[in-house]
């Protein structure tokens, strides 16, 4: 038995499906970058009428971001894609809505010689 076009769009559980590309409008990235996903997010101040464009999504991200959450979490707890949720924490963040803590390295973990060696010890196993 087949799905009409119109069945496709519906989940008996969670109701009408909003496929990523829509919620994004069919952006992949954002011009912020690409967020680590261990960044923490953080909430900032909450949307205002004023902030046309905070869709839902973003409004949970919000609603999420009260106590720090990795972008991970998020998208665990939103049940989307990574890439949709970066590109919604852009959103964000160029509304000034949300704080980004990137990941700090520790010191000289970026030195290149020890990933090299790291490589070349794996392979030798």
């Amino acid at each position: 038995m087949s799905e009409t076009p119109d069945e496709l769009w519906v989940d008996d559980h969670a109701g009408p499906v909003v496929r990523p590309y829509a919620i994004t409008r069919g952006r992949t990235r954002h011009a912020h970058g690409d967020f680590d996903i261990i960044s923490l997010v953080t909430t900032l101040r909450p949307a205002t009428p004023h902030d046309i464009g905070i869709g839902p999504e973003h409004a949970s991200i919000l609603r999420l971001g009260t106590r720090p959450q990795s972008v991970a979490e998020l998208a665990a707890y939103l049940q989307l894609p990574l890439g949709t949720i970066r590109v919604m924490l852009g959103d964000l963040l160029e509304r000034g809505l949300v704080h980004i803590q990137e990941p700090q390295a520790p010191d000289g973990f970026t030195d290149t010689h020890i990933i090299e060696a790291a490589i070349n010890g794996l392979r030798a196993l």
